[in-house]
């Protein structure tokens, strides 16, 4: 027969293992609960995009703005001041994301429909005639450019400089110089982007926005429309 004492010592052998067997379950559980919050579409440290149009008001070194939610990615969802910020948009309307559109986001396809929007704290910010001038004007073979497709000016580079493997590109849209820079295609860069740089959207804040090469003959239609969604996002 069993006397006491086995029966107590047999009591404290199972419960030495059960009770850091619950604890154990406890923190599986918490760790998956966490880590779905972390992982949600909605606003969250990590979370994914949202379909949302929800405004979101940020302000980008003093510079107040009204953004929908669907224009950002879900690291950059939160309120308040930075330094900052990159939003992104689908030509050719410069639509925000959803779900239908998901794996356009994703994409870097050389017909990529993506635009990426860089609002940027910058004590040096230059517009485009000053930029063309100071920062390209003296990497540039002709300084008068020579007359290109889409009714741009191009602006090639000399092969010594850091500029070689790009072009320059310049226009007029409403009346104001806009200027893009542009990777070449190369097996390496199969895949090349023009940034639009020089505008200026207010004091110490540069404003840039990157798409791809292949959408350059769109460029009037893209300026125009860049045009109006700054209107939205400053708008009170």
């Amino acid at each position: 027969m069993t006397g006491p004492d086995e029966r107590q010592d047999e009591v404290y052998q199972h419960s030495g293992w059960l009770i850091p067997l619950g604890f154990l379950l406890v923190i599986v559980v918490l760790s998956g609960l966490f880590l779905l919050y972390d992982l949600r579409p909605g606003p969250g440290p990590r979370g994914g995009r949202s379909a949302d149009a929800v405004p979101v008001q940020l302000t980008v070194r003093g510079l107040q703005l009204t953004v929908p939610a669907n224009y950002l990615d879900g690291s950059d969802r939160s309120d308040g001041e930075r330094d900052t910020l990159i939003l992104s948009a689908l030509l050719p309307d410069l639509r925000g994301y959803s779900p239908e559109d998901a794996h356009l986001f994703i994409g870097n396809a050389p017909d990529s429909p993506v635009v990426r929007l860089l609002f940027k704290g910058d004590e040096n910010d230059l517009d485009a005639a000053a930029r063309l001038e100071r920062i390209y004007r003296p990497y540039i073979q002709a300084p008068n450019g020579t007359p290109s497709d889409f009714g741009l000016t191009l602006y090639a580079f000399r092969a010594n400089s850091g500029y070689a493997r790009q072009d320059l590109f310049a226009g007029m849209a409403g009346g104001k110089l806009v200027l893009f820079l542009c990777e070449r295609t190369s097996t390496d860069l199969p895949s090349p982007n023009c940034l639009m740089t020089g505008k200026s959207v207010a004091r110490n804040l540069s404003f840039s926005y990157r798409f791809k090469r292949a959408y350059l003959a769109r460029w009037r239609e893209i300026a125009g429309g860049m045009d109006g969604l700054l209107a939205r996002l400053l708008a009170k």
